[in-house]
């Protein structure tokens, strides 16, 4: 291949597809929505030969015994068998370590399945090469755990449970998981090589219940989760994986839903959100380490979810190696602290760009939108965020504490924001703003008043 990356080539095949698929006047909405299209139409789903292999056919039993021996035996064979579907069927059964999954392999829980996990932290070792909050590491293994992997499945309506007993739960907040938080931030910052960057036994960082890393061609689908000791599921360097019809309970600390990280030609679709933390939120790394593996995350569409919890949508704060092209499409937020937000800091550098936000139904919450972008740093900052080329259309809000709230650093000020037929019910204030340049609002409505930029660029109802 030429100097040009293969990403680059990528935005230019789909510059070239829109040119040919556009309507003929050249709208840029249409056309916007129609690069969402394609990249759905694009995205592979993985191929899995269709042999089974229950985990009773391994010695597994739903006794309370461990049936993780079973599981892993069971993925081995389908594996050794060119691939095929690992079946737990209805009962509970107790995984005393982490699953490990193979290319090829549909793990499926079929209805009435629970797969519940130890909650001994001492269970998930010896560490794995993962991805802590941006930052590479060797840590904890996700509860289950998918790394360097094509054509892999989540399948069936069974439940994935964390276990409300799990002892990383304690460390949320404990002086030893802020003392390695820094810890690893600070190394990430120095260059210290990820393989040096080992936090097992003593360490407090937890791990994720889903995690696929370097992974291509996934698909989760229809199963329930809850009880994470972290991000619930988390896609770290994957492409083409689609996240449909899947149910998120799950209200710990730091319980994102879905965290698309540095990862290509996603689809979230059909799922249902309950969580203590973002329902569904684009991230691509922080701070020097972000930007020096320097891998985006583009090409997503999110539509059609349930969405409630602490957030709604985010994009941040782990966003150094860039996010571009997501569209967010006919979801329904409920209630919570903000419906879609923003976050960076002076520690980060990156820009997210080209995100299309469209056909909200939302109930209510404290702050409709936000831009974080001073969110607090530890390092010092010298590497502002840009974020730009934003458009947030049609929306159909019953309450807002705030409708929009920007904060940006004066060495990066928020431009290329543009707000277009929003109606809102009712909100107690219009908007709340540092270092913002040019907001654009366009039939924006507050109890059926409308709202238009004063000549302080300071909103106001007329």
């Amino acid at each position: 291949m030429s100097s040009m990356g293969r990403s680059a080539w990528t935005a230019v095949a789909l510059a070239l597809t829109l040119i040919v698929s556009g309507q003929a006047d050249g709208s840029p909405d249409t056309n916007d929505w129609a690069m969402a299209d394609d990249i759905v139409a694009r995205i592979e789903l993985p191929r899995i030969p269709e042999g089974r292999f229950p985990i009773t056919a391994y010695g597994a039993r739903a006794d309370g015994s461990d049936a993780r021996p079973a599981i892993q035996a069971a993925i081995a064979a389908a594996a050794k068998a060119g691939g095929g579907r690992v079946v737990i069927p209805a009962g509970t059964w107790l995984s005393q370590g982490p699953i490990h999954l193979r290319s090829k392999i549909d793990l499926h829980l079929e209805a009435g399945a629970t797969l519940r996990f130890s909650p001994a932290p001492e269970h998930y070792l010896p560490t794995v090469p993962t991805r802590w909050e941006g930052t590479e590491m060797q840590g904890y293994s996700p509860l289950i755990y998918a790394a360097e992997v094509e054509d892999v499945a989540i399948t069936g309506s069974g439940t994935i449970d964390g276990n409300a007993d799990s002892g990383f739960l304690k460390w949320l907040d404990s002086a030893g998981a802020r003392a390695d938080t820094d810890k690893l931030r600070r190394m990430g910052v120095d260059g210290t090589p990820a393989a040096r960057r080992v936090f097992g036994a003593g360490s407090h960082l937890r791990p994720p219940l889903i995690q696929f890393f370097r992974a291509k061609r996934v698909l989760l689908a229809d199963y329930t989760a809850t009880e994470s000791p972290f991000w619930v599921n988390h896609l770290v360097y994957t492409e083409h994986a689609t996240v449909r019809g899947v149910k998120v309970v799950s209200h710990h600390g730091n319980n994102d839903g879905v965290d698309v990280d540095s990862s290509r030609f996603v689809l979230i679709e059909d799922c249902h959100f309950r969580t203590g933390n973002d329902a569904v939120v684009v991230k691509s790394g922080r701070d020097r380490d972000g930007r020096d593996v320097g891998k985006p995350s583009e090409y997503i569409v999110v539509r059609r979810n349930d969405m409630g919890g602490e957030d709604g949508i985010a994009l941040g704060s782990e966003m150094s190696g860039d996010i571009r092209h997501v569209f967010f499409s006919d979801n329904l937020l409920r209630t919570g602290g903000a419906a879609v937000r923003f976050k960076a800091n002076l520690d980060r550098g990156g820009t997210v760009e080209h995100i299309r936000v469209r056909n909200f139904k939302v109930e209510s919450f404290q702050t409709l939108i936000q831009f974080q972008l001073d969110y607090p740093g530890l390092l010092g900052g010298g590497h502002p965020s840009t974020y730009r080329d934003i458009v947030l259309e049609n929306f159909d809000v019953d309450s807002a504490g705030i409708v929009f709230l920007g904060h940006a650093p004066a060495e990066a000020p928020l431009r290329g924001v543009t707000l277009r037929n929003f109606k809102i019910g009712r909100a107690d204030r219009i908007a709340d703003m540092v270092n913002v340049e040019g907001l654009q609002l366009e039939n924006v409505t507050v109890g059926g008043r409308l709202v238009k930029p004063s000549s302080q660029t300071r909103p106001t109802v007329e």
